[in-house]
């Protein structure tokens, strides 16, 4: 197996630009795609998630060019009628163009298959596709139920102008309804059934519909009214960086003394992830902000310390905490997690099994783990990444720490940041 060997690392300092999030990269692309008008995008992320999204609508019949040398693309908008009738989608393991374009797709008025990877196969999506239905989408499993891959075919539109969607399993079912909407040409009420999970995402969401020229009035996080608009191009428009990735930079900075500092997000983001900062001030980091950057170092004391963080605002961020809990004094306790279960991997079960192995008693439930961190941490541990970028990248933190390690199948940070540990080596010392 292909395997990174981190040697101890005594400190880390120094700036770095982040890569394009992935969550507004897809996001923009995909209203691109659907909007009147031609987009240009600037610092769009280049990942392995990014480009199974442009394959996508390339398959799907949407002109796009990757101006050279750089990161910005221009997107050729359809109108909101996908040109090909009828394509099959690979889309990897990228959870954020499966479920946008299942929703998209299932409203454009055509024959599609969509399908990835066998774990993308293992992620639910039947609450989706159960919402999708109500507006009268065609929509059958080519598996198991309840998980793709799917079949869909054009939809028999309903006189009902109103769905309701669950909350609790992922945002991203909320998000593609929001999407998709706007291609029925008709006022369109959303209400979602139970606790909704993952705010912060659907606020980026909400705020990228607005830019796209639709704006949906909400009534807390239970209701959600789409308006008969069509999406128009805002002409240009540019991909912040990626708030979760900060994370990593950031937790490095409080963990090896700092200062980090991270530049292309800052007070400013439309990304929940950036409050990451937040909990490592109240773990005793010193972190500052400027409109477009975030600065940490380590605080006053030798250790950090643990805490108790109910995560809800930060569930993709907060896997960093808990390698950043091994360096603290006492136990550290990450709360409403679920969504943990349902991601690249069961990161719960993933989390708690490598942590182990660098001597951290764990104990992990269906919605929280907790964290105990041990006197002395175990070198040279063979760290396992289960295919997913942010168990990478959460773990070459131990390094960080004074405590060599290994990084087994690093390749995989490619999802969203290629040059992760390039970037990573860069400000350890």
């Amino acid at each position: 197996m292909n395997h990174l060997d981190l040697p101890r690392f005594h400190q880390a300092a120094g700036t770095i630009r982040l890569p394009g999030s992935k969550s507004i990269s897809n996001r923009i692309l995909l209203l691109s795609a659907l909007a009147a008008g031609t987009t240009e995008i600037k610092a769009l992320l280049a990942s392995d998630d990014t480009q199974v999204m442009l394959e996508a609508l390339s398959a799907l019949g949407v002109n796009w060019i990757r101006h050279a040398g750089t990161d910005d693309y221009r997107i050729d908008g359809s109108g909101g009628v996908f040109p090909v009738k009828q394509a099959e989608l690979f889309l990897g393991n990228a959870g954020t163009a499966f479920r946008s374009l299942t929703a998209a797709c299932a409203l454009a008025g055509g024959d599609y298959v969509l399908k990835g990877v066998p774990r993308m196969h293992e992620r639910p999506i039947g609450d989706l596709v159960d919402a999708v239905r109500q507006l009268g989408a065609q929509i059958s499993y080519l598996g198991v139920e309840g998980f793709p891959p799917l079949k869909l075919a054009p939809a028999q539109l309903q006189d009902n102008a109103a769905v309701t969607v669950k909350g609790s399993v992922s945002s991203q079912y909320l998000t593609g309804i929001l999407l998709a909407a706007p291609l029925l040409g008709r006022e369109v009420t959303v209400r979602v059934e139970g606790e909704l999970i993952s705010k912060p995402y659907v606020e980026i969401t909400l705020n990228l519909m607005r830019r796209f020229g639709v704006e949906v009035a909400r009534e807390g996080w239970q209701r959600f009214t789409v308006p008969a608009a069509t999406y128009r191009s805002p002409g240009e428009i540019e991909v912040e960086g990626d708030a979760s990735s900060a994370s990593y930079f950031l937790a490095a900075g409080a963990i090896g003394h700092g200062p980090v500092r991270v530049e292309g997000v800052g007070r400013n983001s439309i990304q929940g992830d950036v409050r990451f900062a937040e909990a490592l001030a109240r773990m005793g980091a010193e972190i500052g902000f400027g409109p477009n950057w975030i600065e940490s170092r380590r605080g006053c004391s030798d250790r950090l310390e643990g805490i108790t963080l109910d995560c809800n605002h930060i569930p993709d961020a907060a896997m960093t905490l808990a390698v950043v809990a091994l360096f603290a004094n006492g136990p550290t306790m990450l709360a409403n997690i679920a969504s943990w279960r349902v991601k690249e991997t069961d990161r719960i079960a993933a989390m708690a099994t490598e942590l182990r192995k660098l001597g951290a008693t764990v104990e992990e439930g269906a919605d929280f783990i907790r964290i105990t961190p041990p006197r002395q941490l175990t070198p040279n541990a063979a760290i396992d990444t289960y295919d997913d970028h942010r168990v990478a990248m959460c773990f070459a933190l131990v390094a960080v720490g004074g405590v060599p390690v290994r990084i087994n199948d690093p390749g995989c940070v490619a999802k969203t940041f290629p040059n992760f540990f390039d970037e990573f080596l860069r400000v350890c010392q």
